[in-house]
C-alpha cells in the first residue's frame, strides 16, 4: 500500500481547532468525537506507540495525518454515505470499498485496492437460552497511518476493543498493525467463543437424547438451531482464515516483524475455531441419527412386548372359545371340565410368559 496523502479543503482551514477533552474514566466517552458526522464518531491519534489524543473532531483527520508519524483510528457506527464522505477524498478510499461498507450481508474478505485494504467481517454472539447465534457486521478501511472502522449494528460495543488496544501498549508503536490486530482478535476470540459454547449445548443436547423419558421433540428443536447457528457461524468462521493469511503476506506490508507472531497465533485460532465449528456439524448430525436409531430400538423393544402379550392373549382366547362351544365334548356340564379349562388357561399362559420373560421380550 502506498501512503494514504491527506487532502483539506478551505472549509477545514478555517473550522476551529478544539483542543482534545481530558480523559474520563469511561473509555467509549473518551474517544466520543465531536464531529459533522450524522452518526456516532470515535477518534483516537497515536505517535511513536503512545496515545496523544482522542476524541477530537472528524474534520481535524488530515490535520493530524499531517504530522509525522501519527497513526489515526476513526470508528462510525451505522454510518450514512455523506457520513464517508468526510473521509473518502481524506484517505483516498474507493468507491466499490465505500459501497461495501455501506451494504450489509457481505462475505467475510480482504480487498486490495491502491491505496488501501477493505476489510469485511462480524462479530458472532450466542445466546445460551434458545441456541441461537446472532452476527454483527463490522467493516475497517486500512491504509498505512489510519484505520477507520465501520459498525454496521449497534451491537458491537467499543469497550472490549479499547481495552486490548489499551492492555498492549507495548505493541503500539506497530501502528496500523497493532491497532487491526486488536480488532481481529477481539472479532476471532468471538467466534472461538461461540464455538466452545454451542460445544458445550451439544453436550447438553446428549444428555437429552439418552434421558430414560424421550423428549425426541425437544430434542429435534434443539438440534434444529443448533444446526442453523453452526451454518452461519461457518460462514462467518471459514473465510476469516483467507483473511488472516492474506495480512500475513510480506507483499503487502501491513504486518511488520514485532506483529507477525500475533497474527500468526489469531491464525491459528481461526483455524482452530473452523475445524471446531466443521467437527460440532458433524456430531449434531450423529445425534440426529443417533436418536433416529435409539427410536428404531425403542419401537422394536415396544413391538416386542405388545407380540408377546397378544401370543398370551390368543391362547386365552382360544382355551375360552374351545370350552364355550355349544357342543358335547370330554368333562362337558362337569365340574372336572372347568377345572381342567382353568389349568389349561393358565399353565399355557404362565409357560408362555415365562418364555418371553426370559428372552426379554417382557
Amino acid at each position: 500500500m502506498s501512503p494514504a496523502t491527506p487532502r483539506k479543503a478551505a472549509a477545514k482551514k478555517a473550522a476551529a481547532k478544539t483542543p482534545a477533552p481530558a480523559r474520563p474514566e469511561h473509555p467509549v466517552e473518551a474517544c466520543r468525537a465531536e464531529s459533522p458526522t450524522s452518526c456516532e464518531a470515535h477518534t483516537r491519534a497515536y505517535r511513536a506507540g503512545k496515545l496523544i489524543a482522542e476524541g477530537f473532531p472528524v474534520m481535524e483527520i488530515s490535520e493530524w495525518l499531517d504530522k509525522r508519524d501519527v497513526v489515526v483510528w476513526l470508528d462510525l457506527a451505522q454510518p450514512t454515505r455523506s457520513d464517508l464522505d468526510v473521509i473518502v477524498e481524506e484517505l483516498g478510499l474507493h468507491e466499490l470499498a465505500v459501497a461495501d461498507a455501506l451494504h450489509e450481508n457481505q462475505r467475510p474478505k480482504l480487498d486490495h485496492y491502491q491505496d488501501h485494504l477493505f476489510l469485511s467481517s462480524y462479530v458472532a454472539r450466542l445466546d445460551d437460552s434458545t441456541a441461537e447465534l446472532t452476527v454483527s457486521e463490522v467493516a475497517a478501511f486500512i491504509t498505512d497511518r489510519a484505520l477507520v472502522t465501520v459498525r454496521k449494528s449497534p451491537d458491537f460495543e467499543l469497550e472490549p476493543l479499547l481495552e486490548r488496544w489499551d492492555g498492549a501498549k507495548d505493541n503500539a508503536a506497530s501502528g496500523v498493525a497493532y491497532l487491526l490486530h486488536g480488532l481481529l482478535d477481539l472479532l476471532v476470540d468471538g467466534h472461538f467463543d461461540a464455538v466452545q459454547r454451542l460445544d458445550e449445548q451439544i453436550e447438553s443436547l446428549e444428555d437429552v437424547l439418552f434421558d430414560p423419558q424421550p423428549r425426541s421433540r425437544e430434542l429435534q428443536r434443539r438440534s434444529f438451531e443448533m444446526r442453523k447457528s453452526l451454518v452461519l457461524l461457518r460462514r462467518v468462521v471459514l473465510p476469516m482464515r483467507e483473511v488472516v493469511n492474506a495480512l500475513l503476506r510480506r507483499d503487502l506490508g501491513v504486518v511488520d516483524a514485532q506483529m507477525t507472531p500475533y497474527y500468526q497465533d489469531v491464525y491459528d485460532h481461526v483455524l482452530r475455531a473452523a475445524e471446531w465449528t466443521e467437527s460440532l456439524r458433524d456430531l449434531v448430525s450423529t445425534i440426529l441419527e443417533t436418536n433416529l436409531t435409539l427410536q428404531g430400538n425403542r419401537l422394536n423393544e415396544v413391538m416386542k412386548q405388545l407380540t408377546a402379550w397378544a401370543a398370551i392373549l390368543a391362547v386365552i382366547t382360544a382355551v375360552t372359545g374351545f370350552y364355550g362351544q355349544n357342543v358335547p365334548y370330554p368333562g362337558f356340564g362337569e365340574k372336572h371340565g372347568f377345572y381342567v379349562s382353568l389349568i389349561l388357561l393358565f399353565g399355557l399362559s404362565g409357560a408362555l410368559y415365562a418364555n418371553f420373560k426370559k428372552r426379554g421380550w417382557l
